[in-house]
Order: structure tokens, then C-alpha cells, then sequence
């Protein structure tokens, strides 16, 4: 580990900005660490695994997922780095940087399909009931709308840049202003004669609304007067939805709910992320002076980085794995039981070290197959577009 530190640590530049990587490792393990304890697998009486949420049974856990729901943070450090490096790249390479950038984004999904492609057909050859390999299909799917509308917010970069020439951050407000539009359709008077898919019109412009403050943030335009602001702001609005208008605590979705602030989101998910983006900004000085003293903390943060993809695509593929094991043992607290009582999100937290050393295993695989996939792109491909037909026929 020491020589691995001072390996980091010396192809480091001291002109990176570590605190923009320390960033987005903590958006990264807050949304592993939330999934991990809303993400239960019960067994069915045929023997398949479901999925289930405490969230269900208890409602005081709800404000949990106000510090776990941390992609509001992912996606200001995006636009941050975007804007930065389309800056370096100039305006003539627009092209050859989006595509370079989206590969980067795309092949460990890529990878991962492949891989679930062969993995799944072996583990209904071993055994697994059809609903238990549907709820891993699931598990693997749900979380890949976060790739998909990622990968839009960043091919609208140059779009970004020069809303931000024109307005600087205010260009972030309409953004939220169309989200108040789709809500008030969805929860106004209208309610009930306006389709629900009307509700799926929020999703660019509540994830790009913290982008564009990330490209703002890249540009100087947010100091910490800014950053107050965004906090103030972003709390009172948060505070008067779910105090006033009577919007679900929960910022994940709860199985069995009529109403989710994530799937559409709802104008709650950019009042959190405008708390966020506030809170990084005023802790960015001394996040960077922290990971610049700690060569050993700096170290896991830029490991974390390099892997962030490959974390979040196998993430809930690790609780599925773990799931199987307890459920062949005979079941345990905190991984096939119901998630009915407090007791099983302590048990839940017991068996977190041993989801992160499943997933440090997979996510090691994954670099394996990303490069086996690379080699061999046409098989990676048609193993890929398998895996979607079946995700397709299941999900």
C-alpha cells in the first residue's frame, strides 16, 4: 500500500484539483452506500429472490436518503471537469471530444452487459429460479438511467458553455423553472387528466441543472457568496415541498409508492442538489488541502475515481451475489430477510464490509473485461445486445 500511495501520489500533478476528484468519490460511495442499505432481496415461496426496501415499512429512515442521494454532486463535478477540458480542447475538436469522452463513459457498461450475458444462462444452468434472475436483470438495469442521461447532459457540454457566455449561473434557473412547470401539470389542478409520461419531461433539466452549475463553478462564476445562496435557497425550497406540499420524504423511489421525487424526478431533486453543490463549494479548500496532507486518503480517492463506472455498474450485482450465498446458507438478517424492523438495517450495515470486498473483486474482473472487450468488439457487442433483449422481454 505504501509503494502503491507514493506511486499515486507521484503521477500526481500539483496542479490538479483534488478536491473535485474527492468530490465525486464521495458522490460515488454515497450512492453505493444509500443503494446498499434500501436494496433488500427477499425470498419468495418459490424460492426467487424479490426486491424489497425498508423504506417500505419505515418512514422515519426516509431523511437517510438526503445524504445518500448524492448524484447531485456527480453531476456538478461533471460539468466542472467538462467545461474544463473542452476548454483545453477548443472549440475545433468539439466532435473528436464528445466521442472520446462518451466511449470513456460507455465501455463499462458495455463490458458489464457482455458479462451479465454469459453470467446469467450459467446461473439458470446452476439452479437460479427464472424471478431471481429477473430481479438481478433489474437491479442491473435500474440504475443505468443514470449513464443514459449523463451521457446527454455531456454531449450537451458546448450547449452549456455558451448558455453559461450568455446568462453565467443564472443559466441554471430556467432549468428549475421547467421542472416547476411539469410538476405543477403532474400535482396541480390537472392532476389526473395529464398522461404520468409528462412526468419524464423533468429528467434533463433537473440533472442538467447542477451540470450547468458545474460549468459555471469551471468558469469562476461561483465563489462562496454564490455557494450560501445555493444552499439557503435550496433548503427553503426543499423545506416548503415536503412541509407544505406535502412531496414524499423519500428521495428514492419506495416500492409500492403512487409517488417518487426520483423516477421522474421531482422539483425536490434539484432543490437537494442546490444544497449539495452550495455545501461542495464551501468545503472545496479544505477538502483539496485535506487530500494534498494525506497522501494515503488522496490515494483511495483517485483509485475510487478511476474505477468510479465500474463501481456503479456492478454495485447492486455485488448485494445479488451476496444475496445468493446467505440465501443457499439458509438466509440472514440484513440480506433475504424482511426489511420490516431497525434491527435489519443494523445487521444490513454488518454486511457492508463484505458487499465492498464482493464488489473490489468485481470491479477488478471488470477491468479484465473491459480490455478482453475492447480485443474482441465484435462478441462483446453481440453479447451486449443480447443481454438488452432479454432485459427487454423481463423487465
Amino acid at each position: 500500500m505504501r509503494v502503491y500511495t507514493l506511486r499515486i501520489a507521484g503521477a500526481t500533478p500539483d496542479t490538479r484539483d483534488r478536491a473535485v476528484d474527492g468530490l465525486r468519490a464521495i458522490a460515488i460511495l454515497g450512492v453505493v452506500g444509500g443503494h446498499w442499505l434500501v436494496t433488500a432481496l427477499t425470498v419468495r415461496a418459490d424460492g426467487s429472490l424479490r426486491i424489497d426496501s425498508p423504506l417500505r415499512y419505515l418512514d422515519g429512515f426516509a431523511p437517510a436518503s438526503w445524504l445518500l442521494e448524492t448524484l447531485g454532486v456527480f453531476f456538478l463535478v461533471g460539468g466542472f471537469a467538462a467545461a474544463r477540458s473542452a476548454q483545453r480542447h477548443g472549440t475545433d475538436t468539439t466532435r473528436a471530444w464528445l466521442r472520446r469522452r462518451l466511449a470513456r463513459l460507455l465501455a463499462p457498461v458495455l463490458a458489464a452487459m457482455a458479462a451479465l450475458a454469459v453470467a446469467l444462462p450459467l446461473a439458470a444452468l446452476a439452479g437460479a429460479p427464472a424471478g431471481t434472475l429477473r430481479t438481478w436483470t433489474v437491479l442491473f438495469v435500474q440504475p443505468l438511467w443514470f449513464i443514459a442521461v449523463y451521457a446527454a447532459v455531456t454531449a450537451l457540454t458546448p450547449f452549456a458553455m455558451r448558455l453559461d457566455d450568455r446568462l453565467g449561473a443564472l443559466a441554471a434557473l430556467p432549468l428549475v423553472a421547467a421542472v416547476a412547470a411539469v410538476d405543477l401539470l403532474r400535482y396541480g389542478p390537472w392532476a389526473g387528466v395529464v398522461p404520468d409520461a409528462v412526468g419524464f419531461l423533468t429528467v434533463l433539466p433537473a440533472w442538467l441543472f447542477t451540470y450547468q452549475l458545474g460549468v459555471a463553478w469551471a468558469r469562476g462564476r461561483l465563489g462562496r457568496r454564490a455557494a450560501a445562496w445555493l444552499v439557503a435557497g435550496g433548503a427553503a425550497l426543499f423545506a416548503t415541498l415536503i412541509g407544505l406540499l406535502d412531496y414524499p420524504a423519500s428521495m428514492v423511489g419506495v416500492p409500492g409508492a403512487t409517488r417518487s421525487n426520483s423516477s421522474p424526478p421531482s422539483l425536490l431533486v434539484p432543490a437537494l442538489a442546490a444544497v449539495q453543490a452550495g455545501a461542495a463549494l464551501l468545503v472545496r479548500d479544505r477538502l483539496d488541502g485535506l487530500l494534498r496532507r494525506r497522501p494515503g486518503l488522496w490515494a483511495a480517492v483517485a483509485t475510487v475515481n478511476l474505477y468510479a463506472l465500474a463501481i456503479f455498474c456492478w454495485h447492486l450485482t455485488a448485494v445479488v451475489l451476496v444475496s445468493l450465498g446467505a440465501q443457499a446458507l439458509g438466509g440472514a438478517v440484513g440480506l433475504t430477510t424482511r426489511p420490516d424492523a431497525a434491527g435489519w438495517i443494523a445487521a444490513r450495515a454488518v454486511w457492508l464490509p463484505v458487499l465492498a470486498v464482493v464488489l473490489v473483486g468485481l470491479v477488478v474482473l471488470a477491468g479484465r473485461l473491459e480490455r478482453l472487450c475492447t480485443a474482441h468488439r465484435v462478441l462483446a457487442g453481440a453479447a451486449a445486445f443480447g443481454f438488452t433483449v432479454y432485459a427487454l422481454a423481463v423487465y
